[in-house]
């Protein structure tokens, strides 16, 4: 075997070196590589292998300093050898897995990368990171909505790192996190400068429903509509519009979200001081009214004081109206204080205090006892309710109807739009009711009836026969009785209605007078028993052998 075929000591050691070399190298790697050559279109690299690599060079466009034959410049190893036996080199794979190594780095330390932003896609843009592509959602691109992103295309600037995922390649940053934190730095400052109850000047930038936000030169403050005016603001643009230079005070200053919170009216006397003084209960005076509810109206006193009239304290009469059918918006009214409460701020106030009570005029003209005349404008259950004027009802207890009828009965005979004539029986002015009496108006026959009283010996006239009795009436005025069957005779066999006519004239002797349940009670049998023990007393007894017979036609001869 020739020298030319046994290789020599040294070459194997060469061999194992280039073959150890070769072993220290891994595909997919960033690896140093020295520039050999470059012809104009690629560079020649050795990266210690037994074969070179080439990479385009315009991969090295984007470098500051294009490399020369023998600077050492970072690789990436893409495959060690491939059909042609070289080596496949990237400096952009380089570059890419050196921006990714910066890229996670800063996104564990929370710190901003530099990036530009260089193309459009669906719901928002491309970043260029350095190498690596993010994506930027359109909500990201700054604080407030942008509607013309040219002028930020291409432009190099900060971006933070929301979002990273080196094995799917994926990156997703903000721009506007940046730009808030910015703000953030500098509202930290402007609001270290400012101190509750300063006085500054600000603009008005915006105007919503529930106030204003005013510009106070870099940080904006809320101006509540409640802190625009001591009086009622129904909208801000009522005392603001966009644009004007006004004069805040700083109400409050929240540290940790830093709102402020600003007022115009504390720059000025709240009017609520001393108030008691200035409006004394029973006081009357003119306003007007802002602001009708369900539950009352308030009327403006001046300026930032009002006070509330209650539904209950508008009319004397109207009581279930709403407030906006007795007064409207705008119009002047005459009220008189009620109440005051400085603390709570809130003044009570009456309308109808300054009008005449119809009660007491009604009670002035038609003392208890008078009669009046009026239309029956209701029928219920319980009784009549009778007009007395434009205002003012009265009514009739169903009890007071009829003295001989029930009252169930006697209401039947009335109808609405009847004019009655009613007596006034009692006028309640704290609980605005007026008491009426039909009955009461003809006399009450029981008391103003000579004839009706106990033991009296009364002629009656028959009115109505029944099985159980007859019904009778005497006296004047006339009063009603009945007198049952086994009153109508002492004598059994004559104890029988049909025995009488209408229209008999009967005496009878009444017996009993209950002026509460209005019964009176009469009795012919009573009247005989009575009429013989008086014969019996003035002509003798039983023990005189005389007989009764003989007593009775004794008593009948004297009284001829």
């Amino acid at each position: 075997m020739t020298d030319s075929m046994n290789p020599s000591t040294d070459d194997f050691a060469s061999m194992f070196e280039e073959s150890a070399g070769a072993a220290t190298l891994q595909e997919g790697r960033v690896v140093p590589a020295t520039v050999i050559s470059n012809n104009g279109d690629y560079l020649t690299l050795d990266v210690g292998l037994k074969t070179e690599g080439r990479i385009p060079l315009k991969e090295f466009l984007l470098e500051e300093k294009q490399p020369e034959p023998g600077d050492i410049v970072e690789v990436y190893l893409d495959r060690i050898e491939n059909l042609m036996g070289e080596a496949v080199l990237s400096r952009d794979k380089a570059r890419r897995e050196e921006s990714w190594i910066t890229l996670e780095d800063s996104y564990n330390k929370e710190e901003p990368v530099k990036g530009a932003i260089v193309g459009r896609v669906k719901g928002g843009f491309t970043v260029d990171l350095g190498g690596v592509n993010a994506f930027l959602p359109g909500s990201q691109v700054d604080i407030r909505p942008v509607r013309d992103v040219g002028p930020l295309m291409n432009e190099v600037q900060p971006f933070a790192i929301l979002k990273m995922d080196r094995v799917r390649g994926n990156v997703v940053v903000s721009r506007r996190a940046i730009l808030e934190e910015s703000r953030a730095e500098q509202r930290a400052e402007i609001v270290g400068d400012m101190s509750e109850g300063d006085t500054r000047e600000g603009v008005v930038k915006n105007i919503t429903d529930y106030g204003a936000f005013v510009d106070l030169g870099g940080i904006d403050g809320l101006l509540h509509v409640t802190d625009m005016s001591w009086k009622r603001v129904n909208h801000p643009s009522q005392v603001v519009n966009v644009g004007d230079t006004v004069k805040v005070q700083i109400i409050k200053i929240n540290p940790d979200t830093q709102r402020i919170s600003l007022g115009m009216k504390q720059l000025e006397s709240d009017p609520w001081d001393d108030i008691e003084a200035k409006y004394t209960i029973g006081t009357r005076m003119s306003g007007q009214v802002t602001n009708i509810t369900d539950y009352g109206a308030f009327v403006e006193l001046e300026d930032g004081v009002e006070g509330l009239i209650h539904v209950s304290e508008m009319s004397w009469t109207k009581k279930n109206v709403h407030p906006g059918k007795i007064v409207s918006t705008s119009q002047e009214v005459l009220v008189e204080v009620l109440d005051v409460d400085s603390d709570k701020r809130r003044i009570s106030l009456g309308l109808k205090q300054t009008q005449d009570n119809p009660w007491s005029a009604f009670m002035a003209e038609h003392p208890v006892g008078t009669d009046i005349e009026g239309e029956v404008r209701g029928i219920t259950e319980f009784g009549l309710f009778v007009g007395l004027g434009p205002d003012l009802d009265g009514m009739v207890h169903i009890n007071d109807i009829s003295w001989d009828q029930s009252g169930e009965e006697a209401i039947q005979n009335y109808n609405k739009g009847d004019t009655v004539t009613a007596r006034v029986l009692d006028v309640d002015m704290e609980k605005e009711r007026i008491s009426l009496g039909i009955k009461q108006v003809g006399g009450d026959p029981i008391a103003d009836n000579a004839s009706v009283k106990r033991g009296a010996i009364v002629t009656c006239t028959v009115t109505e026969i029944t099985t159980g009795g007859i019904e009778v009436e005497f006296g004047e005025p006339p009063v009603k009785s009945f007198i049952r069957r086994s009153d109508l005779s002492r004598d059994r066999a004559e104890q029988r209605p049909e025995r009488f006519a209408v229209g008999d004239k009967v005496d009878a002797k009444v017996t009993q007078v209950d002026r509460s349940s209005r019964r009176i009670g009469v009795s012919i049998k009573a009247l005989e028993i009575s009429e013989e023990q008086e014969a019996v007393a003035q002509y003798g007894s039983a023990d005189s052998g005389a007989s009764l017979g003989d007593i009775l036609g004794e008593a009948l001869k004297g009284n001829d």
